[in-house]
């Protein structure tokens, strides 16, 4: 049998296993990327492959390596477990309370269990009265907020479903599912430590439960601990290490691992998306918007992942798509956090900043910790200069995510803009111990430094050749070093940043006040040098401006005539008045 058809035959089984354990979203994941995987061209006809048309475009425009066989890492040493049918006696009440739980009546279906002790029963039971605890605790989050939606809610389910299944854990007698289960309760109790090592067990044992890679991925915050824990060697830890180096800020090494993937999964639209989030992070946005517009093409009712979508458009103010796609999600479903967010990104690009702010607040009723909305949202109190709500939605954001760069990065321009400087220092250094390849922090936190309250401008001078160093894209750092170091009396120095950010402002054919600042800079430099050939070619170059500088350049040109009379060719009269 080849892999892939291993991989399908997986996926199937793993499918109908999941959503018999009602984890519908599980089993979303795996049926998607089911049909992610190439068909067989023998089995298959191209009419009846899904994804036939317009995919293979995005294998030959998108990958890098021309992948073609299942990863050797990907060879799975696991089979497929059949679990136990232990329902015979009770499989009755399991249904009904599968049916409950359908409904959404929690409690009734761990009630309607309340006697069984089939694993299968064990589970639904106890996450029935799991999601009944959650659902609780949200009512009470919104009876009794406090700001920001900040309460004490818990889940009150908690300590007697931990009891259970430490019981059933220490006999032996938990499945993969009810280990699952249990690693979520001590996350949340937290127990960190222990709930890693349970979700380990429970990958181990079941590879296919993508929720249960997702837990356990968000409790490897470090590099250390992602390669401290022991996986067993299948297909699936390859997704889990793509997803975890993309959440460590690792995006190179993310970008390899699912590119190394679509040699298997070759249509799979979630790996499409996982590849424009990482190229999303490295700012390659032509990439990540060509990858969006075939994504939707592919599949025109997606939501998911589309609110990174609109903000490629947003920095790249392209109103009219952004307009289509924001009128497309609220066809599609305008009561998800993602659509919400889409269309708050659309009005603040009109500038219409209050409706801005309304939608981003609707997606946080729809879902209290959606990250982007409370860093957006902040985004929208800072241009509306409403610094104390921007501050408040900034930490909301770092708490509900402490690896958020872009809430600490708002966090310092907001305190910046409040003038205190100091503590806009220290949350910029926040941001770019996050976030060390953005040239942009790197370049905010400079621009504090150069500040009359702290003039620091040896570690300004610092930052800004950091951010040469990450790419510069807004050419900002070159030009400020060569004004600091002029500023210290550096001109050597001073002399070095301006003919690189000249030579860049050449190759990218920009003109402007940056451009006469260098030439007069240069051109004076050198004629104080002594170095005349070179400060008559600045100054050759600042006659063709109708400003001051021509005059000045005229002036520099008859200095330079008197002190080196044996250059005839310097005559000032032959230069246009």
């Amino acid at each position: 049998m080849s892999s892939k058809e291993s991989c399908r035959n997986e996926l199937r089984t793993a499918i109908r296993q999941l959503s018999d354990r009602c984890l519908y979203s599980a089993s979303k994941w795996a049926a998607e990327l089911l049909v992610g995987i190439e068909q067989d061209p023998a089995k298959f006809t191209p009419a009846n492959t899904r994804f036939h048309r317009g995919s293979s475009s995005i294998r030959r425009r998108f990958r890098t390596n021309d992948v073609t066989s299942t990863p050797t890492t990907g060879v799975s040493y696991v089979s497929t477990p059949v679990m136990e049918e232990d329902e015979i006696v009770d499989g009755d009440f399991y249904l009904l309370a599968k049916s409950y739980f359908d409904c959404r009546e929690y409690k009734r279906a761990a009630h309607v269990l309340r006697d069984q002790m089939g694993k299968k029963s064990v589970f639904l039971r106890c996450y029935a009265l799991y999601l009944a605890g959650e659902k609780r605790k949200e009512e009470e989050m919104i009876e009794l907020e406090g700001p920001l939606g900040k309460t004490d809610a818990v889940n009150r389910e908690l300590v007697s479903i931990e009891r259970e299944l430490s019981t059933l854990h220490k006999s032996g007698a938990i499945d993969p599912f009810g280990l699952y289960l249990y690693g979520i309760v001590l996350k949340e109790k937290g127990s960190e430590n222990l709930a890693r090592w349970v979700l380990v067990e429970s990958v181990n044992s079941y590879p296919w439960n993508w929720d249960a890679w997702s837990k356990l991925q968000s409790l490897c915050t470090t590099i250390d601990i992602l390669n401290s824990i022991s996986l067993n060697n299948h297909w699936m830890k390859d997704f889990f290490l793509a997803n975890a180096y993309q959440e460590l800020r690792m995006h190179n090494e993310s970008l390899a691992k699912y590119e190394y993937l679509q040699g298997t999964f070759s249509f799979s639209n979630y790996i499409q998306a996982q590849i424009a989030k990482a190229q999303y992070s490295l700012r390659e946005f032509e990439t990540v918007e060509a990858i969006f517009e075939e994504l939707l093409r592919n599949d025109p009712y997606r939501v998911e992942d589309m609110d990174m979508y609109s903000n490629v458009l947003y920095a790249k103010e392209c109103f009219s798509a952004l307009s289509y796609l924001a009128h497309r999600v609220f066809l599609t479903d305008k009561y998800r956090p993602e659509s919400c967010c889409i269309i708050g990104n659309y009005y603040s690009l009109k500038g219409q900043h209050e409706k801005s702010v309304l939608y981003f607040k609707r997606a946080l009723k729809l879902d209290k910790n959606y990250l982007s909305a409370w860093t957006l949202m902040g985004h929208e109190f800072v241009e509306m200069k409403n610094t104390p709500a921007a501050v408040d939605a900034y930490r909301r954001a770092i708490d509900i995510n402490p690896c958020d760069y872009r809430a600490w990065y708002g966090l310092g321009q907001a305190y910046e803009m409040m003038g205190m400087r100091f503590y806009a220092l220290h949350y910029f250094r926040k941001s770019v111990f996050l976030q060390p390849n953005d040239s942009r922090l790197w370049i905010a936190m400079a621009q504090c430094y150069e500040q009359d309250q702290l003039h620091m401008l040896e570690e300004a001078i610092k930052c800004y050749r950091r951010a040469v160093s990450c790419n510069d894209r807004e050419a900002i750092a070159l030009h400020q070093l060569a004004k600091l170091h002029k500023e210290l009396g550096r001109s050597e120095e001073a002399a070095f940043y301006y003919k690189r950010d000249l030579e860049r402002m050449e190759a990218e054919e920009r003109e402007g006040p940056n451009m006469v600042e260098a030439l007069l800079f240069l051109a004076t430099h050198y004629k104080d040098q002594k170095r005349f050939e070179e400060a008559e070619v600045y100054c050759t170059r600042l006659l063709d401006y109708t400003g001051p500088e021509k005059e000045t350049a005229k002036s520099l040109l008859r200095g330079m005539r008197i002190t080196q009379s044996s250059f005839p060719s310097m005559d000032v009269e032959h230069f246009p008045p």
